[in-house]
């Protein structure tokens, strides 16, 4: 077993989890903040120079698991790691987000998909070596074609 303990907290608009888009062609262009606790503040040294970070975050408000996911993209189940689902086995959420600025252990960004008060276990910067043409959709582009 191993533990973890949160960096921070996100600061965002939604309170609900009804009101995060979701669903074919959701936009996440909501802005928020990214909190990070005093003793982690050197740990930030160096990350204005990157356009976007991945956020690791948990899903603190699910309860249980399912293997079986329909998510709103699809009328289908698939199973939950093949999905974004929250209802997984370790509630592990992972967000891109645009980061704007930094202001000590604030980090002003855009993107959040996360309830407020949503702890952070980790930041990291978001790098990419695969090729956009070399990138496949899996079911969701198979969903977005039955739909349009």
């Amino acid at each position: 077993m191993f533990g973890m303990r949160p960096i921070g907290t996100v600061r965002s608009p939604y309170t609900e989890t009804a009101q995060i888009p979701h669903g074919p062609g959701a936009k996440h262009d909501a802005e928020g903040v990214l909190e990070i606790l005093p003793e982690f503040e050197r740990g930030l040294q160096d990350i204005e120079g990157f356009s976007h970070l991945f956020v690791i975050w948990v899903f603190d408000r699910i309860d249980g698991f399912d293997l079986l996911a329909t998510p709103p993209t699809d009328s289908r189940p698939h199973g939950v790691f093949a999905t974004r689902s929250p209802r997984r086995p370790n509630p592990i959420g992972l967000t891109v987000v645009q980061l704007l600025g930094r202001e000590g252990p604030r980090l002003r960004v855009r993107g959040v998909d996360m309830l407020d008060g949503t702890p952070i276990l980790d930041l990291k910067p978001y790098l990419s070596s695969v090729p956009a043409e070399k990138l496949t959709r899996g079911w969701l582009a198979e969903a977005e074609a039955r739909k349009s």
